[in-house]
């Protein structure tokens, strides 16, 4: 096998990795957008991320079953949290969202202090391995992804408060173990706001940017050997604000024409 059959059997894995995430970030990042919270990603994520390092602590598998519900409870348990101060401090729920994320932070720093490796398990959870994405997982988060989309976009209306934050905290507890912390934010709230004056096709102008911008930033890591996934963030945001200033200057252009 050469070298661009190994480069391509890893980037192909790696690709699918961030498409799934991409078609099931930014529809939700349309939401938190509108909802005006725009770090409960973060604060979930963490959560996320706390409820694995336990689970590691206690000694369980990583890839097994027992880290994934330890994972899942913690994030569902941020998230009804979040709910609750969303329903009783609606005009603080920015600020009450940044102190859950600041708790969860400092709360796996706290959780890996004694861990010789605890340094490791941290870049792990806010860069992500997207790189080492593994085929079974991708099918698994496949079908995790594929159960949130058809509630999100067939019962949107009835699910209600409760219901996103419960259908967020499932998307990120799968994202964050898959991409990290960093890309899962990056997808979530930079081809959306990218987009944010568009009038029609904005999801799917959304979903394009998102994918272009992993595929771009996977090959030029590769290209020039460096960590993926800070240069898929950067890759997003770079093709974010290219597209933002020609969406502007479409909008301005026709506003001319109508004037």
């Amino acid at each position: 096998m050469n070298l661009g059959a190994v480069e391509l059997s890893i980037l192909l894995p790696a690709l699918a990795a961030g498409l799934l995430v991409t078609a099931t970030h930014v529809p939700l990042g349309m939401q938190v957008l509108a909802r005006g919270i725009v770090f409960i990603d973060l604060a979930i994520a963490q959560i996320a991320g706390c409820g694995v390092v336990l689970a590691d602590r206690f000694g369980f598998e990583a890839e097994g079953v027992a880290v994934q519900v330890a994972a899942l409870a913690a994030a569902l348990g941020g998230a009804l949290l979040l709910t609750w101060t969303e329903r009783v401090w609606p005009e603080v729920q920015e600020a009450v969202i940044g102190v859950v994320f600041i708790l969860g932070a400092t709360g796996s720093v706290l959780l890996l202090a004694s861990n010789p490796h605890g340094s490791e398990h941290l870049r792990d959870l806010l860069v992500g391995q997207i790189l080492w994405a593994q085929p079974s997982r991708l099918v698994w988060a496949a079908l995790v992804y594929a159960a949130i989309l058809l509630l999100w976009f067939g019962w949107r209306e009835r699910l209600g408060r409760t219901g996103f934050y419960v259908l967020f905290a499932l998307a990120v507890t799968v994202s964050v173990q898959l991409v990290g912390l960093y890309l899962v934010f990056a997808t979530l709230i930079v081809p959306p706001l990218a987009t944010r004056t568009m009038q029609r096709g904005r999801l799917a102008a959304s979903w394009a940017l998102g994918a272009a911008g992993y595929a771009a930033g996977l090959v030029l890591s590769t290209a020039l050997d460096l960590p993926s996934g800070p240069v898929i963030v950067w890759m997003l945001v770079v093709l974010g604000l290219a597209c933002h200033a020609w969406f502007g200057a479409a909008a301005a252009r026709t506003i001319r024409r109508a004037a």
